[in-house]
Parts: C-alpha cells; structure tokens; sequence
C-alpha cells in the first residue's frame, strides 16, 4: 500500500492537524509551522507523492492522485477527520480532497491556492511556460531537467476546480494570501466568495508569507483556528 510509504514528520496532541506543501517542496518548509502550533495540534506534515522522502510510485503524478494520497494516509493512521492547511499546490491538495471528502475535514485554510492554472498572474504563468518548454527539451539528457517538467506540469495544466467543487466543501475555510501573492486577487475572492463558509485574509508579502512574514501569518492562521 502506497500510503505506508509517505514520509512524514508528527509532533503534539489534539486534534489532527495536517500541513500539505507546494509543488517542488517537501514537508521541512513548515518547521517552524510545527514548533508554533504542536503544543495545541497533533502536527502532520507530509511529503507528497514525489517529493521529499516519499517515492513517486506507479500512479499518475497528479494533484488529484496527491489527494487520494491523503485519504489513504489518513485511513492508514486512522485520522477520521482532521485540520488541513495547505500551501500552494498544497492548497489546492487541500481543496480538493475538502470537495471529495468533505466530511473528513475540521478546518480548512488554503493558502495561496487556485482553482484553475490561469488563477495564477500572467507574468508568473508565462515564465511557467518557458521554463517547461526548457525542460521538455531536455528532459531526455537530464534527470533534473525531467524532474523539473513534471513539476511545472502539474501547475501549469492543474487543477481544474469547478464553482460546484468549491460548494461542496462544508468545512470553515479560509483563504489565505500575501498582499502581493503570484495568485490573481480576483481568484483568491472568487475561492472565498464560492466556498460555502469561508473568509479572506491578505497577510503582508508575497506568495511566501510563510516563510516572508510568519508573526502575522501565525496570527491569522492561530484566530481562524479559534473560532
């Protein structure tokens, strides 16, 4: 079973709460994520399929595949339900699996996420396309090169997350992005207009507030979660 094989770290009590990272990452960038909130959660963060310490496998590699990823992680571990933050393509993980399963989920928070490639600015997208079109042209000499063609694949042909996808997660959700985040405004207000019960917040900074600004990060996250 595939699910034995994800890589994860764990630290703390409570409720289960699972952190999801973004395309090319691995579950490290929420260290310091875990030491905020273990002392409250049973912190999970996760290599998806591909990533980190987790193997690839046989199946597609696919943000859609991710997200049966953690359902099967979570029958594993015997986590009925649980908090998801998701970041990036974590977010977009976390929407998806809250859309399919929606009564596996406590809390939802999807941090910089989008429900369709041309969510993302078009500056950003454009670049997508020329490093892709890079790396499919070498990917047959080089591993890193064919690496980097599957990841930028993946952002750049998903997800496709429908208004009604959006309407059938009935978790609290918040939608969470920088000020200055590669995510279009209007794409971060359409997720939080769409989702039954959800809210929006901008934090100062970038796509990478959690790294960039993590006091007021930590804030917003830690008043969602107290509601």
């Amino acid at each position: 079973m595939f699910a034995e094989e994800i890589h994860f770290i764990e630290k703390g009590q409570g409720e289960p709460f699972i952190l999801l990272h973004g395309n090319g990452e691995n579950c490290h960038i929420f260290d310091n994520f875990i030491d905020r909130f273990s002392s409250e959660y049973r912190v999970i963060a996760i290599d998806t399929r591909g990533h980190g310490k987790t193997p690839l496998g046989e199946e597609v590699f696919s943000l859609y595949q991710f997200a049966e990823d953690l359902k099967d992680f979570m029958d594993l571990h015997k986590i009925e339900k649980a908090n998801i933050l998701g970041f990036s393509d974590g977010g977009n993980i976390a929407m998806i699996f809250a859309s399919k399963y929606p009564e596996r989920v406590i809390r939802l928070i999807a941090n910089g996420a989008n429900t369709k490639p041309s969510g993302m600015k078009a500056n950003v997208h454009i670049g997508m396309w020329l490093v892709y079109i890079l790396a499919c042209l070498l990917s047959g000499i080089s591993k890193k090169q064919a690496k980097t063609k599957q990841l930028y694949k993946i952002m750049l042909f998903e997800p496709h997350i429908s208004a009604d996808d959006l309407k059938n997660i009935s978790a609290p959700a918040l939608v969470l992005v920088g000020t200055n985040d590669m995510i279009k405004e209007k794409e971060s207000r359409y997720i939080a207009r769409t989702i039954p019960n959800a809210e929006l917040r901008f934090v100062l900074g970038g796509h990478f507030i959690l790294k960039e600004n993590q006091k007021d990060y930590f804030y917003t996250v830690q008043k969602f979660l107290e509601k």
